[in-house]
């Protein structure tokens, strides 16, 4: 029989059945699309040579007019700056204790390295950060070098005292440190996941209340840090926590501050859901706030302070200070600036914030109602347009809300962990018109899967790559992202860092003859580009899967590999491939699991002849 052409639709489809999607692609990990055709996606090599403590969920990038291109990491313990791959530390300082509540603050035990720090009233918890000066030593055979350090606290054993852990294990029980000692405590560290439990025991020791019981419900939220610039300073919050503010140093030794603690400061709220620069006219915006005048902290209240002066929240009437309130809604969720107006998510409606110029200065309007956003991270701007990932469906805003066709969405959010929710980030990686969505299965308590939409195509893929924060900045050379400790730049090279990554597409199953009588194949023509490949001989897997009927499993064949040959020029492919399969239908696989290897599939054909029916 004449060879048969083997085409394929972009895109996965989830949504059909294996058989019912014929003539489309059914599974697939670290490919996307490309005209049509489906390629290996770029690889990642990890950026610079430090790391990072916590966990990140908050990128951002700006350059300032001295052409510093920072960018701004917000983990769950820290607060940085990177600027040319060197690390900054600007996280903010809770409290400073010196003499006499530091004196002699050491206590140390024979052989041991774990060293007991005795302050009154600390106020620390479990992975803090401390940095002492001052010591004198050494200390009880710990040198004063080991402890003139920043550490992490350990373990809080009461109120007035935690334990670090040092290098050197002291030579003799007792205490020491000297009369000079200077403790610096960076903000309360975050935790990592979202925590819940009731009354006493549940998250920080305390922090529900002795003796509460277990009928006061208690909810220890991530930290999320939201950052952003003016002009050349920063201004960020953890999500329901103060306003801080760094003011630019061009060497870069200043750590953040509190925003009221700033000469001239006036009525700055004492917490934030939110922070936000509307930049093109120079406003510091709270979503969600405490009230001007004081009061309990109100999840709908949206302030702002006057123009082109952060410290200024009094409302008056010579100056652009105000606030408004959503009316719709229990919390705001987030803000998302736009090209005209700022898109204001609440658990139930999405609105649209609008600078007039006027004496009100901005207006709020209603644009959506019975909307829903996964969480503060899962909308992205892109192409004038926004996305976002809804608690069962993804939207699209550009004029108005519309609801996304999506072929795996059932794939998604039928596994899922609804209890991570929060974790979800969105970015863009725009060189390829694609969307990101870095979410945790059901069976994982951190992000470890991704789904893409390719707004160019108009398709959908998905993966597997554990991301916690993205940003794909245009005063980058690549789209850059944290996983575990480490920053890599994305779209660099073509592997997983420095190991081989694995990449597959599989076909649907489709019908090899009629769809009644068996098919005998006996070769197949491979259709593989291997263009930008750096390995020696790039190969592929293609792996042919027949079976009789949907619900049968597939037999057994061999896996030929499709590899170009040295011998001939680089264009040139493995011409055929003689295989025997009898089926009446059958699924089609590529899959490549080597270092430096780029492929993308084409249009494969299939040699056989009619077998029967038995």
């Amino acid at each position: 029989m004449a060879l048969s052409r083997l085409q394929f639709k972009p895109g996965l489809n989830r949504d059909q059945t294996n058989y019912a999607g014929e003539g489309g692609f059914y599974e697939c990990d670290k490919i996307r699309f490309r005209s049509g055709f489906p390629q290996k996606i770029g690889g990642w090599l990890r950026y610079g040579t430090f790391t990072l403590a916590g966990i990140c969920r908050q990128m951002f990038n700006y350059i300032t007019t001295n052409l510093d291109n920072i960018m701004a990491y917000g983990t769950t313990e820290k607060l940085y700056l990177e600027v040319g791959e060197n690390l900054i530390d600007i996280t903010p300082l809770r409290a400073t204790f010196t003499s006499p509540v530091t004196n002699n603050c050491f206590s140390t035990t024979n052989g041991l390295t774990t060293v007991t720090v005795n302050i009154t009233a600390h106020g620390a918890a479990v992975d803090d950060w401390v940095t002492f000066s001052g010591v004198v030593g050494p200390v009880n055979g710990i040198p004063a070098s080991e402890l003139n350090a920043e550490f992490q606290v350990v373990t809080v054993t009461g109120v007035n005292s935690f334990t670090i852990t040092v290098t050197t294990a002291a030579t003799s029980t007792g205490s020491g440190g000297g009369t000079n000692i200077t403790a610096a405590f960076q903000i309360n560290a975050g935790v990592s996941v979202v925590f819940y439990g009731y009354g006493w025991g549940a998250g920080v020791w305390g922090r529900s209340g002795w003796g509460s019981g277990s009928i006061v419900p208690f909810i220890s939220r991530q930290a999320d840090w939201f950052i952003d610039n003016l002009d050349n300073d920063l201004v960020a919050n953890v999500r329901e926590g103060p306003i801080y503010y760094w003011e630019y140093d061009a060497v870069f030794n200043t750590r953040a501050v509190l925003l009221s603690s700033l000469s001239g400061a006036t009525d700055v709220p004492t917490q934030a859901q939110q922070i936000l620069v509307s930049q093109n006219d120079k406003h510091l915006l709270c979503f969600g706030s405490t009230p001007y005048g004081g009061g309990s902290f109100d999840p709908l209240l949206i302030r702002w302070a006057n123009q082109d002066e952060p410290t200024n929240w009094t409302p008056l009437p010579t100056n652009s200070a105000g606030f408004i309130r959503v009316s719709r809604g229990s919390r705001i969720i987030r803000a998302l600036p736009t090209r005209q107006e700022i898109l204001v998510w609440t658990d139930s409606h999405l609105y649209s914030l609008q600078f007039t110029g006027t004496t009100d200065v901005f207006s709020l309007q209603e644009y959506a109602d019975n909307v829903s956003i996964m969480s503060p991270r899962a909308c992205i701007s892109a192409n004038n347009v926004t996305y976002w990932m809804g608690q069962d469906k993804f939207y699209a805003y550009s004029g108005r809300v519309e609801t996304m066709p999506c072929t795996i969405r059932n794939y998604v959010f039928q596994d899922f962990n609804y209890d991570e929710a929060v974790q979800v980030i969105c970015g863009t990686n725009e060189q390829w018109h694609e969307v990101w969505w870095f979410y945790p299965s059901a069976s994982s308590n951190t992000n470890n899967r991704y789904v893409i939409y390719n707004y160019l195509e108009r398709v959908w893929y998905y993966g597997n790559i554990a991301r916690t924060a993205w940003l794909d900045s245009p005063l980058r050379q690549y789209p850059q992202a944290v996983g575990g400790s480490f920053v890599y730049n994305h779209e660099q090279g073509l592997n997983d860092d420095t190991l081989p990554m694995t990449s597959f597409i599989t076909t649907n199953d489709f019908d090899v003859g009629d769809g009644e009588n068996l098919l005998l194949i006996k070769r197949i023509i491979p259709d593989v580009d291997f263009n930008g490949s750096t390995a020696t001989t790039p190969k592929v897997v293609m792996t042919m899967r027949p079976r009789n009927f949907p619900g049968s499993n597939y037999s057994n064949t061999n896996e030929p590999d499709v590899e170009r040959s040295t011998t001939v020029p680089i264009e040139q492919y493995t011409e055929q491939i003689f295989i025997r399969a009898r089926a009446r239908q059958m699924g089609f696989k590529i899959q490549s699991e080597d270092l430096n290897v780029q492929w993308q599939l084409g249009a494969p054909r299939l040699d056989g002849r009619p077998d029967g029916k038995r």
